[in-house]
């Protein structure tokens, strides 16, 4: 029996709860004593919210964007924030859900405030924005997920106009999603609504030019603004301050949604964090991880906090060890030039795999509010021992002939030195250093030009004690273990590999699969990640951002490894185009007792 939610994926409880605001006046405008009963349904509001709020979290009422606080002495006092944030979904006493509702679009006035949405996707000229970004804005605009005022502003420093930006942005959009209206009404409707403004990236005055624009189509409405920065890590400070001098919102919110990479090592993102928060608060920077918005790595913590069956299941009394794999089966591409200057550990494990990581082996949140279940995942991030050589391997692709086609080696890509020494391979063992997981290993694997792409994680479980049946299994006992895998990409599915008796006189067992499979359970399309990030920043709701002290704990893992890499000159283990990967990945996994569980995967 299907649960039924809202429409639009993220207004169920959470994002609700970070969406909804009651009213505030407009920046500077006088309260005066004897306003109209709407102020004091406000103020009366105000005080609600903040006390669930505060005995809610049990400390001191944390102000929304911008931080700065609301003076209320009295008559004659000037309100100095934004909307204050409501904490609980539940109205105050003697309110209706629809009043309350109704009253956090009111003015004092009883005229009605509303609101509108600027989205300004910086570097729209570029393969995310047009491949990944405008369209998802789209899906969402075609689900009726964006409020009803909202533009969206490409920025960058190609010369184009308006019709030019459009023609770009339509030959990308798709409607995957089922046919409720026209497609081409729709496309016409969403593209009406996009703009374009040419500047450079380090110019105050061309931001200053771009805020006279968002004016204009913002009119007397508050004015909330989005900015995504699909640009080159290099310039995000440049941009960032800019943004926040020349065109933020004078009175609703700016954020910045912020794109990996995050730096190189701790110190250099240490450095990024500290330029970013010389022009924006922690709670208005959005780091962007996509692998965060995928629909299985959502449904981890659901699979395991609302099935009673795993969480008894879910520590290191039951669990033989974790295995998260990432795989490609491609190179770079012509890509070479910027991963050579990442390579994979920093490209997927230190932050993809990592993150899928967290979240697996965290503790109960106390709830699903954003800070609750990020407290947890650095919790599990400081429990862990930063990375060394030993515990590591490292690979690099070279050209393979495979039926006659020639594929080319990392190396060949004429923008990679020949000399490089990038990883397009690595292997992990990771160890959490607490109750829960102490001696559980916890093996990554992430490559490119491998035999084939997939994401998942497989869960393999311990032996049965005194199994019974160990006799029908003969030396292999790994067989006869369970295994849960959770398919990310491609063909996301959940299934649990368990024993059962083939059918017949004899005594015969067999490995079956319990399986989910989302394309046959499921006729709806599985939304892209981004178009529930992009949802989430919109609404506010960071539960699957990364928060900055998250960020320093990751790369606090990695980046003794990563130097230990780089001043030792480590050359990576040389593997075919096409194959599974370094020998060395088995030795590693045999290292801990362990076999990677996609050896046989094309057969489940």
């Amino acid at each position: 029996m299907a649960v039924s939610f809202p429409k639009c994926p993220s207004s169920s409880l959470p994002a609700i709860q970070a969406r909804n605001r009651a009213w505030a006046p407009p920046l500077g405008s006088p309260i005066q004593a004897g306003d109209s009963s709407k102020w004091a349904l406000f103020e009366a509001t105000k005080r609600y919210n903040l006390s669930v709020s505060a005995s809610n979290r049990g400390s001191a009422v944390t102000p929304v964007e911008p931080s700065k606080k609301v003076e209320d002495s009295g008559a004659g006092t000037k309100p100095t924030d934004l909307p204050i944030k409501v904490e609980n979904g539940t109205p105050p006493t003697g309110f209706s859900s629809e009043g309350f509702q109704n009253l956090q679009q009111a003015g004092p006035d009883g005229s009605g405030s509303e609101s509108t949405v600027s989205i300004t996707v910086v570097g729209a000229s570029g393969d995310l924005a047009k491949k990944k970004i405008f369209p998802a804005l789209f899906a969402l605009y075609y689900e009726g997920c964006l409020p009803k005022h909202f533009t969206v502003f490409g920025y960058a420093r190609s010369k184009m106009t308006d019709a030019e930006l459009r023609d770009m942005v339509s030959l990308t959009l798709t409607c995957r999603i089922d046919q409720r209206e026209n497609c081409s009404v729709k496309m016409e409707e969403f593209l009406k609504r996009c703009f374009y403004h040419a500047g450079q990236y380090d110019s105050e005055a061309h931001f200053a030019d771009l805020d006279k624009k968002l004016k204009q189509h913002e009119g007397s409405r508050i004015s909330n603004r989005l900015y995504y920065l699909s640009i080159p890590p290099n310039i995000f400070l440049d941009v960032v301050k800019c943004a926040s001098l020349a065109a933020s919102s004078g009175n609703g919110w700016t954020r910045v949604i912020v794109e990996k990479p995050f730096g190189r090592d701790a110190e250099s993102s240490a450095a990024l964090t500290r330029g970013l928060k010389q022009y924006l608060h922690e709670d208005q920077i959005f780091r962007i991880d996509h692998y965060l918005g995928k629909e299985l790595v959502e449904n981890l913590s659901v699979l395991r906090f609302s099935n009673l069956v795993f969480e008894p299941l879910w520590s290191r009394q039951y669990i033989r060890n974790v295995q998260i794999i990432f795989s490609e089966d491609f190179g770079t591409e012509g890509r070479g030039g910027y991963f050579d200057h990442y390579g994979i550990i920093r490209d997927i494990m230190q932050n993809h795999l990592l993150q899928i990581m967290a979240l697996f082996a965290m503790e109960t949140p106390t709830s699903l509010e954003a800070e609750d279940i990020r407290n947890e995942k650095v919790k599990v991030l400081r429990s862990m021992k930063p990375l060394q050589a030993d515990d590591v391997v490292i690979g690099q692709y070279k050209s393979h002939t495979r039926g006659g086609v020639m594929y080319p080696g990392y190396t060949d890509d004429k923008t990679v030195p020949s000399n490089s020494l990038t990883p397009t391979f690595a292997a992990a063992a990771l160890f959490i250093n607490n109750a829960r997981w102490d001696g559980v290993p916890f093996l990554m694997k992430a490559g490119k030009a491998l035999h084939t792409k997939r994401a998942e994680i497989r869960v393999q479980f311990r032996h049965v004690p005194g199994n019974l049946y160990k006799g029908c299994f003969g030396t292999d006992l790994d067989r006869a273990t369970n295994e849960l895998v959770i398919r990310v990409q491609p063909d996301e599915a959940i299934y649990l590999k368990i024993n059962n008796k083939i059918p017949g006189l004899g005594m015969r067992l067999d490995r079956s699969n319990l399986n989910l499979h989302y394309a046959a359970r499921y006729s709806k399309e599985i939304p892209d990640a981004y178009e529930r990030l992009l949802l989430d920043a919109i609404e506010g709701e960071r539960r699957l951002f990364i928060r900055s002290d998250e960020l320093d704990a990751a790369w606090g893992l990695f980046t003794p490894l990563l130097k230990e890499l780089e001043e030792r000159h480590i050359a990576p283990e040389l593997y075919p185009y096409g194959s599974r990967g370094p020998v060395g990945a088995h030795y590693l996994a045999a290292k801990y007792n362990v076999r990677w569980g996609d050896l046989g995967a094309e057969q489940h």
